[in-house]
């Protein structure tokens, strides 16, 4: 069956030239956004009854803009002045061009890993008596507190923002040829919203292994994988399946 419509389970891309922009022009095909899930923020009271004190830590560990956004929010909200002496580790370079919205870049120390966090262990360890905040979401891959234990730095999470399943009631009677996953909570948010839900015809793109096992184990046949070394990103390996089958 040809491709016609497309359901991206995430917010619209801010950038005109966005990669989906291309291929719905390309290919003369209808492209909706609509995320999945949603964050929430989590007050001060929340952060203390986590026996979170900002005041006790040296340096920051950031791992994406939502972790940046929320830990900035609450320092305002619980009235924590950011010392200037405070030294950031971002998990990358768009974690880290980010982190500009809130701090002066050039005046503050700030250490970038080249493709994750465990990049700059040698950085860590440099700094190894020093204490470090790890704000995080209420989900959290075990990868990185895993890898901060293995170095044995003194680190504590704080959970400043909860990941929420986000009201879909009004997409019950729409169809789209392929659905598109980024998530394993945009897997579980499909069936929190239509636990009746039958794929049928659709058919269903996921990104990323974890991705992919919740997928299988909802019974969700996957028609479209990325990436792969043919195709590294989402909309390259949608286009190369349309171009199969709208022949």
């Amino acid at each position: 069956m040809k491709v016609k419509t497309i359901l991206v389970s995430q917010p619209e891309p801010t950038s005109a030239k966005s990669p989906y922009s291309r291929l719905r022009e390309k290919h003369k095909l209808t492209v909706s956004f609509r995320p999945f899930i949603h964050v929430e923020g989590l007050t001060g009271k929340d952060v203390r009854l986590q026996k979170i004190d900002f005041n006790n830590f040296e340096n920051i560990i950031l791992t994406s803009r939502n972790a940046v956004d929320h830990f900035f929010r609450l320092c305002k909200e619980m009235r924590f002045n950011v010392p200037d002496s405070t030294k950031y580790f971002c998990q990358s370079e768009a974690v880290a061009y980010y982190l500009q919205k809130y701090v002066v870049y050039r005046k503050r120390k700030i250490y970038v890993g080249e493709r994750s966090i465990k990049d700059l262990e040698a950085t860590f360890k440099k700094f190894g008596k020093e204490t470090y905040l790890f704000p995080t979401s209420d989900l959290l891959k075990p990868e990185i507190p895993e890898f901060l234990d293995k170095i044995k730095i003194n680190w504590n999470r704080a959970i400043l923002y909860r990941t929420v399943v986000s009201d879909l009631s009004d997409l019950r009677d729409v169809y789209y040829d392929i659905l598109v996953f980024f998530s394993p909570s945009g897997i579980e948010s499909l069936f929190k919203n239509f636990p009746d839900f039958e794929q049928n015809n659709m058919r269903i793109a996921v990104y990323g292994n974890s991705t992919t096992k919740a997928a299988e184990d909802a019974g969700l046949k996957i028609n479209i994988k990325a990436p792969t070394p043919e195709t590294p990103s989402m909309t390259m390996a949608i286009e190369k399946y349309i171009e199969e089958v709208n022949k």
